[in-house]
């Protein structure tokens, strides 16, 4: 089967320049800042052309109607987290910049910083996630260590997260041969205990890789955060077992949204564990009962030029954006065209008269203001005084 001299290869090349400290540190600011979220964050680089000048303005975009203002990260909590990370031997990589993960580049509102430690080059290769069931049956574990063997002999680097169970499986079996772990707390946040080798190993032979700040323990809501990067660093990711209600299943649903390929193992229909994978298997995903089954769909991907779609850094040199002038009256404007049902921005955009740019800005006002809900594709919608947390 295909591998590496078949078009199994770096998914891209030629990537942006690297930011210089100052505007990292700025970037580190802006994400942590409260109300300000991937997609906010996006928004305030384009519209201002640089995280430093987006700071310097959100004093004058807190007229969303939100009940506080925008707190923006202070630069000393900011240097202790860099710090901490430094001496930890952890990087901060920022969208756009060479060691940031290909794939999940393209994705909608991809992380803006990530925090890595190991081997970072190895996610210039081609990525598989391999995620399951905590509850591993004894089958499904050989399996994965076989599959993930396989994959690794045709120049695949597995990726998965860290869980007990079909994770710890994939990365065992990937180890040398490449493996990324994709962390739910910061790269320093161990978990679950028994995996405290694991994740030293995958340190130093493979890669840990968090969007979380450094020291941050994970909660229940933070492993879909998670799954959604599993699944954007990954040009597949396949699923051995499965509850009908499991994170799994998110990382598969997510990965089909970012237009990846999403496969499954049939299981025992008696096993409540291949309840998940034949559902999804039932729902058109990828049969996967060999690793032939995953090279013969992925060969021909991988095979395609990619380099046209990269997103490279904004050059810093480069003028900023004009800021779209917003009076009140178009403010208003935008909000009454908004309501608690999604719709399309491009839809707010014909309503209201307005240009593109001045609805965004209306848009980041009210998202910075905790005021706005973003959907997907485009869609946002208005939140209510009950819906604000």
């Amino acid at each position: 089967m295909a591998g590496p001299e078949h078009g199994v290869g770096s998914a891209c090349s030629g990537r942006g320049q690297n930011l210089d400290d100052d505007e990292r540190l700025a970037w580190l600011r802006l994400i942590r800042s409260n109300n300000v979220g991937a997609v906010t964050f996006h928004e305030l680089l384009s519209h201002f052309g640089s995280a430093s000048a987006a700071i310097d303005a959100l004093p004058d975009l807190t007229r969303g109607g939100g009940r506080r203002a925008v707190t923006v990260c202070p630069p000393d909590k900011a240097e202790a987290e860099l710090d901490r990370a430094t001496q930890w031997g952890a990087s901060l990589v920022a969208f756009g910049e060479p060691e940031y993960p290909p794939w999940l580049a393209r994705a909608e509102a991809p992380p803006p910083l990530l925090y890595m430690k190991g081997e970072t080059e190895l996610l210039s290769q081609p990525v598989v996630a391999i995620v399951g069931s905590r509850n591993a049956s004894a089958i499904g574990q050989k399996f994965t260590r076989r599959l993930a063997e396989e994959l690794g002999t045709q120049g695949f680097i597995i990726a998965s997260g860290l869980a007990r169970g079909i994770d710890t499986a994939a990365h065992t079996a990937a180890l040398d041969r490449g493996t990324v772990a994709v962390l739910a707390g910061g790269i320093d946040s161990i978990y679950p205990p028994e995996n405290e080798e694991l994740h030293q190993t995958i340190g130093i032979q493979g890669v840990l890789l968090s969007e979380m700040p450094f020291g941050y323990r994970q909660r229940g809501q933070d492993f879909p955060r998670r799954n959604r990067i599993i699944a954007g660093i990954s040009v597949g990711v396949i699923v051995v077992e499965a509850a009908t209600r499991s994170g799994s299943l998110i990382t598969a649903r997510l990965a089909g949204e970012l237009g990846r390929e999403v496969f499954a193992v049939p299981g025992n229909p008696l096993d409540p564990r291949a309840e998940g994978t034949n559902g999804l298997l039932r729902d058109g995903a990828g049969l996967v009962t060999c690793a032939d089954d995953v090279l013969q769909t992925l060969a021909p991907i991988l095979g395609q030029d990619f380099t046209a779609d990269d997103k490279p850094l904004q050059d810093a040199a480069a003028a900023p954006p004009k800021p779209a002038a917003i009076d009140e009256p178009d403010r208003k404007q935008v909000v009454s065209a908004l309501g608690p049902s999604p719709v399309d921005i491009d839809e707010v955009v014909r309503v209201t008269g307005l240009s593109a740019r001045q609805v965004q800005i209306v848009l980041l006002e009210l998202d910075l203001a905790g005021r706005l809900q973003r959907h997907g594709g485009q869609l946002v919608s208005l939140m209510s005084n009950g819906d604000r947390k």
